[in-house]
């Protein structure tokens, strides 16, 4: 897995460009992590879903069970 990360952030943002600093290329690598691959990049082990869109579609799971539990407490 770390491979595989390591992979894409030298085929993705490495190599595609130069940096002036240490500290801009840490920025970049920062931002790139954060703001593409953490949160948006589609993730085989999360069924090809971005890790967004998989916490969105367990947070919706969530809800109907919620709701079902309550109209079964109801009832």
């Amino acid at each position: 897995m770390a491979e595989s990360f390591f992979a894409s952030l030298e085929g993705e943002l490495i190599e595609r460009n130069s940096f002036r600093s240490k500290v801009e290329a840490r920025m970049a690598v920062f931002t790139w992590i954060e703001g593409w691959y953490n949160p948006r990049r589609r993730h085989s082990g999360l069924g090809y879903l971005s890790p967004m869109n998989f916490e969105r579609s367990c947070a919706a799971l969530f809800d109907v069970t919620d709701e079902v539990n309550a109209e079964v407490t109801r009832a």
